[in-house]
């Protein structure tokens, strides 16, 4: 695959249209890696001249400010900022909301300020360009799908739309759970929480949420985070339900309906 780094395309004197930030999850988790491949696939497909950062690539620190270490935070937001200046970086797009948010909201106030876009309305400007065609949805057409919003991407950065526009690109049927949009609910990993074991409850959070999904009777349940992803992946586990229904990624269900 054809996946240049920032640093191979500096070397030629070239600058990229934009810079995929791929984050932890997508360089790490091998669930999350599929998103990723998925991502760059569409972006091979439409011609989007882009570029990563490879192994100069480090975390945005949203998991330690979210944890309460500060420290931790503002240093690796600074060595981010000061590599991203440094190559002249001025458009971001991620697949992670995490990193959507610290990258757009809170590397500003340290000197990074950059367009940053999540890949959700990312697809859906490739699709209102033209530039993916759907292909009338392919082998989803008619497929009951059910939207999990993420908090970062829904709540605090007040996306709601792009991603089920994407999903109505697919001519999927898309069924709402009852908590959607301003009223989600989170799937339990957010806050620093994904790395940790839940405190002692009747429930965890992401079994509730995904017994709300399952009672869509959505075959699909799609994500835009790879937090969620994990979550919700987990809580149809638990529902013994693995083989009935999928937790998809935007990306993966795009490059799919377009046999990428």
């Amino acid at each position: 695959m054809n996946i240049p780094t920032l640093a191979d395309l500096t070397a030629k004197g070239e600058q990229p249209e934009i810079l995929f930030w791929v984050g932890c999850a997508g360089s790490f988790d091998d669930r999350a890696k599929r998103v990723t491949l998925a991502f760059v696939k569409i972006l091979n497909a439409v011609g989007t001249k882009f570029a990563v950062l490879g192994n100069e690539e480090t975390c945005t620190g949203d998991p330690a400010r979210r944890a309460g270490n500060e420290f931790l935070f503002q240093m690796q937001a600074m060595n981010n900022i000061q590599l991203m200046n440094g190559y002249g970086v001025k458009k971001i797009v991620t697949a992670c909301p995490h990193c959507f948010n610290t990258l757009k909201n809170e590397y500003p106030e340290l000197g990074g300020n950059y367009e940053v876009i999540h890949h959700a309305t990312y697809l859906q400007a490739l699709i209102n360009e033209g530039k993916i065609k759907m292909q009338g949805g392919g082998s989803f057409k008619g497929r009951k799908i059910t939207y999990h919003d993420s908090c970062y991407l829904g709540r605090a950065n007040n996306i709601y739309e792009a991603p089920r526009e994407v999903l109505q690109a697919l001519d999927a049927d898309l069924v709402e759970m009852k908590r959607c949009r301003t009223t989600g609910l989170c799937c339990g990993a957010g806050g620093a929480q994904m790395f940790k074991e839940p405190e002692n409850g009747k429930k965890d959070i992401n079994i509730a949420r995904t017994e709300e999904a399952l009672a869509t009777g959505a075959t699909t349940i799609a994500v835009a985070c790879p937090f969620c992803m994990t979550m919700m992946t987990d809580g149809v586990k638990n529902k013994e339900k693995e083989s009935a229904v999928q937790v998809k990624d935007l990306a993966e269900l795009v490059a799919e309906a377009n046999g990428l």
